[in-house]
């Protein structure tokens, strides 16, 4: 790492990254082309990039993957949780290969391309993750130029400019926009994902998508759907995965945009409800967020929330919230369930975290992260109402949690 005071390029540097605090990093551009300006994190995962760069709880963050070797297996239509990638960029050791799996549609170089996304190859991302674990994540700007040519100066100028997470509230920018269902299943090898029983997903083309689609036909009336209890999801942010294992446990699911009213949300009389990830500030996101969440608390039905979900959860009950040195961000993190001790590996996305010790009195620890002794699960004492801060729906990651959907959907029949 170098200083940003009028240093040229390296020859054969196609591409940069310069933190806010004049840090300057060269290396391989690929993917798109152009500079983009947001928060530098890791990742620990070994697997599921793919996952990593769709998944909307990354909008404005720039990935360092400390696994070398990302692009190996290239990218297909099937590992995506949303129709587009939301992760600005990312940064990684190895030069990205052709890849190599019976799985792969496209190289991982021309599937970044195609989005719009920049990559850094040829990194020592050892070091770039010992310098954020050590001063926090930086901001900073990524770029890539075919030609090698940089205005340094005024990457970091950007870099020392932008605001940060902290206040920034993303929640909306990445909702979806109207209300859609979902009943897509869960990924069989050979056989792609199965569709639940409900067949509510007329309208919706390849999936989910976070951006403005034509309303979906209404469901049909009776069928062995209708009677399967009734989830209404606010969109944060959200992964299909979660969707996909809330339908796979037994739920018919109807998701609505992160704004939503309560009088929306009652509208389509649901048996309970679910408050999915996403980015940014979750007290920001909370200011529209949390009297909704407050008055579905207040009907008595199940309610379930993963990470900003959770997040916001929190918040509704009086807790508060802080933004993280580093954050959690990785598919091998140990979590403690307090009940018996049992340890989960998890997946984990995030950079706030709930206060244990403003947790109010009808609400109390589940779960903690055996890292740093952070809150990882609270449930309600009073309400059928919990959360958890990292990602059950395994995507990527363990499926050590999994159970948190069938826990949450007994519940939902015992509501009805």
């Amino acid at each position: 790492m170098a200083d940003a005071k009028h240093m040229p390029a390296p020859q054969g540097a196609t591409g940069i990254l310069v933190l806010a605090d004049g840090s300057v990093i060269w290396g391989h551009g690929f993917g798109a082309e152009g500079e983009a300006v947001g928060e530098v994190c890791f990742n620990t995962a070994m697997t599921g990039y793919q996952e990593i760069m769709t998944d909307p709880s990354y909008a404005s963050q720039i990935v360092t993957f400390t696994f070398p070797h990302i692009g190996n297996v290239g990218a297909n239509y099937e590992d995506l949780e949303a129709d587009n990638p939301f992760a600005l960029g990312c940064v990684v050791r190895e030069d990205v290969t052709a890849p190599s799996n019976f799985r792969a549609v496209q190289g991982f170089d021309a599937w970044m391309k195609s989005n719009g996304r920049i990559g850094l190859s040829g990194v020592d991302t050892r070091a770039l993750t010992r310098k954020i674990r050590g001063g926090g994540a930086p901001n900073g700007v990524i770029a890539h130029n075919a030609k090698g040519e940089f205005d340094v100066d005024a990457l970091l100028q950007k870099a020392r400019e932008w605001p940060g997470l902290e206040g920034m509230d993303l929640a909306r920018e990445v909702s979806c926009r109207q209300m859609f269902r979902w009943s897509e299943g869960l990924w069989r090898l050979g056989q792609g994902y199965e569709e639940s029983p409900s067949r509510l997903r007329e309208g919706l083309g390849e999936g989910l998508s976070h951006s403005t689609t034509s309303p979906p036909p209404a469901p049909p009336a009776g069928g062995r759907g209708e009677e399967r209890p009734h989830v209404v999801a606010i969109d944060y942010g959200s992964k299909r995965n979660i969707f996909r294992n809330l339908a796979d446990a037994g739920a018919r699911v109807t998701v609505l945009p992160a704004t939503a009213t309560f009088d929306e949300v009652m509208a389509h009389e649901p048996d309970g409800f679910f408050l999915s990830n996403g980015p940014g500030d979750p007290a920001a996101t909370g200011d529209y967020a949390v009297p909704v969440i407050q008055k579905m608390l207040d009907t008595g039905k199940p309610l379930f929330g993963i990470c900003l979900g959770h997040q916001l959860l929190g918040l509704a009950v009086g807790a508060k919230t802080t933004k993280m040195f580093q954050g959690h961000r990785g598919a091998n993190h140990p979590v403690k369930r307090l009940s018996d001790g049992r340890v989960e590996i998890t997946s984990m996305n995030h950079g706030f975290a709930v206060e244990t010790e403003s947790l109010p009195d009808n609400a109390r620890p589940t779960h903690i992260s055996l890292f740093d002794g952070s809150l990882a699960g609270l449930e309600l004492t009073d309400r059928p109402a919990f959360s958890v801060q990292y990602h059950p729906e395994a995507s990527p990651g363990p499926q050590d949690s999994t159970y948190l959907f069938g826990k949450f959907v007994e519940q939902l029949g015992s509501k009805r």
